[in-house]
């Protein structure tokens, strides 16, 4: 029957405060040309040029929040002219509440919801800006905030609240002397009462908009009140009257198309001078490239020679410096081979050495075992239990060699109690050390941890406790204790007081990828490997090794272990 409710849009209203501090908060960022370009056709009511170059700015500036919060305030601000309201607010959903002008993203977003039908949601966005001090600010009207509450109760069918809002925002209007404002304003009351059937207190406020109206130059105003009232003296009956009001809306709907044909040309004119103006551009960017592609020409010839030229003196120094990383790699691969032929040769000499003294052991066994000599036969059997567990021990280093050549082994560092791991492989080779009569003291600290990996230490341990046994005398003593000289390492301590070795053999064992043939003492099998590998546990464990021995008065094995998870 009448106008649709009408939200005020605070948008269609001129606000020089609010466009001042716009371009003084912007003045911040005037090395951002995309900015400072989205910001001027902004002000200038640009839309589409604001959407384009505020999307420029965003997709350079990701990080920047302030900057960004800008950006899309300017986008929804566009969107919602252009009446896209569902991009509108994803672009204004997108600005932070530590915004400069968040107020005015509110009122923007309630807008939106308004016109896309969710009252609810538009009254909550509404509600927010009620109480706001200094609404000017942002270039909102207090009269527009109450206006839409108005609108959004009435849609909700609360007319007590709708009626307050409503004559609110009239009563503002009217002290402003706000005149189209106060149309729609006066309209919308109208159309409240008729809503409820209070036409007594419709029809004055239909009668008001329509002169006020008349005094604008607002052709769908007066289109808009005219029709309004033709509608309310059909209802009373009132034909002439109505049929009055007919003409003089055909009036005003012929004058509403003629301004929009004026418009549309102008818009035609406005486009047409821009395609030319395009065209003229457009020739003087392509005669302005072909200069500079002449004046670059040479330029960028000279510096394709010189690239070229540069390319051809580091592929020259890489190979030079490829050549000599080969060469060393050849020396080192020479040098790995040549130890790794001696190893082999050590080992399978100690192994053949091994079984032809267990096979000529065995023999006298048999010879023992026929005349039943018990007391060779013990002492036999004992030295074949020796050298089966030396030939074991060899085996098993050999093993353990290979994996960590062939980076197999598995090796995980973490924290461990030193006393412990000492005592368990310890006991191991107490019955050895009873059968030679040896003393054995563990006084590690039972207080110290280490970071090392649990199994490689152990291997370590029976490498160096299978030594101190060998190496001793009968009614000797193997000691192990710790010593912690300063916060990042303890140091691990086997001695025993054993045939000891010369300075020599001493320098010989601590230096790198050295594998000795024991030479000192035949009766013992060892090919300097375990030796060999313990330097190399140690060495991934982040430790260090050190021997000190005098020969015939024993050996002392230093080994220090980081109390502290290094990494590398």
């Amino acid at each position: 029957m009448f106008l649709t409710f009408s939200a005020f849009c605070q948008n269609s209203i001129e606000n020089d405060l609010f466009e001042k501090n716009i371009k003084i908060k912007t003045q911040n960022w005037l090395n951002k040309p995309h900015f400072q370009k989205a910001s001027f056709f902004f002000l200038e009511k640009n839309w589409d040029s604001t959407l384009v170059y505020s999307m420029k700015q965003l997709s350079e500036s990701k990080k920047k929040l302030e900057l960004n919060n800008y950006c899309h305030f300017f986008r929804g601000f566009s969107f919602k002219q252009k009446k896209l309201f569902l991009e509108s607010q994803k672009e204004l959903d997108s600005v932070t509440e530590d915004f400069d002008f968040y107020n005015r993203v509110v009122m923007l977003l309630g807008e939106t919801t308004l016109e896309l039908k969710d009252f609810e949601k538009a009254l909550s966005y509404f509600k927010q800006l009620e109480n706001v001090v200094n609404l000017d600010f942002f270039g909102i009207k207090k009269s527009t905030v109450e206006h839409n509450l108005g609108i959004c109760y009435i849609h909700i069918k609360d007319f007590e609240k709708a009626e307050y809002y409503l004559l609110q925002s009239a009563k503002k209007q009217e002290e402003d002397k706000d005149t189209l404002l106060l149309v729609g304003s006066y309209g919308d009351i109208a159309n409240l009462y008729y809503e409820q059937y209070k036409d007594d207190l419709a029809i004055p406020y239909f009668i008001k908009a329509y002169e006020l109206a008349k005094n604008t130059k607002d052709y769908k105003l007066k289109f808009h009140t005219a029709n309004n009232m033709a509608v309310v003296e059909e209802n009373r009956k009132d034909f002439l009257k109505a049929l009055q009001y007919r003409k003089e809306l055909e009036k005003w709907k012929d004058s509403l198309n003629d301004q929009n044909k004026i418009w549309e040309v102008a818009q035609l004119e406005k486009q047409f001078a821009v395609k030319e103006k395009q065209k003229e551009v457009s020739f003087l960017q392509v005669e302005n490239k072909v200069k500079i592609a002449e004046r670059n020409g040479l330029f960028y010839s000279a510096i394709v020679l010189l690239l070229l030229l540069g390319t051809t003196i580091y592929f020259y120094k890489e190979k030079i410096k490829t050549n000599k990383i080969i060469l060393a790699q050849k020396e080192a691969l020479n040098e790995l081979n040549a130890t790794k032929d001696k190893l082999f040769s050590i080992v399978s000499h100690d192994l053949r050495s091994s079984v032809n003294m267990m096979k000529v052991s065995n023999a006298k066994l048999l010879e023992n075992l026929a005349t039943k000599n018990l007391e060779e036969l013990d002492v036999l059997l004992h030295q074949n239990n020796q050298i089966a567990n030396s030939t074991y021990n060899l085996l098993d280093n050999l093993l353990h060699w290979a994996l960590l050549q062939t980076k197999q082994s598995y090796f995980e560092i973490t924290s461990q109690r030193l006393y412990f791991l000492v005592e368990q492989v310890a006991y191991n080779y107490l019955p050895l050390m009873h059968d030679k009569k040896l003393q054995f003291e563990n006084t590690v600290n039972k207080k110290e941890i280490i970071f090392v990996d649990q199994e490689s230490l152990k291997l370590l341990l029976r490498n160096f406790l299978d030594n101190a046994i060998k190496f001793s005398n009968e009614n000797g003593f193997i000691k192990v204790f710790s010593e912690s000289v300063d916060d990042s390492y303890c140091r691990l301590i086997i001695e025993d007081n054993g045939l000891g070795m010369s300075e020599i053999t001493r320098q010989s064992l601590l230096k790198e990828t050295t594998l000795l043939a024991k030479k000192e003492n035949e009766k013992i099998i060892g090919s300097g490997l375990g030796l060999q590998l313990c330097k190399s546990i140690i060495k991934k464990n982040n430790g260090k090794l050190d021997i000190q021995s005098e020969l015939g008065k024993g050996t002392k094995i230093i080994v220090s272990l980081p109390k502290k998870h290094l990494h590398g």
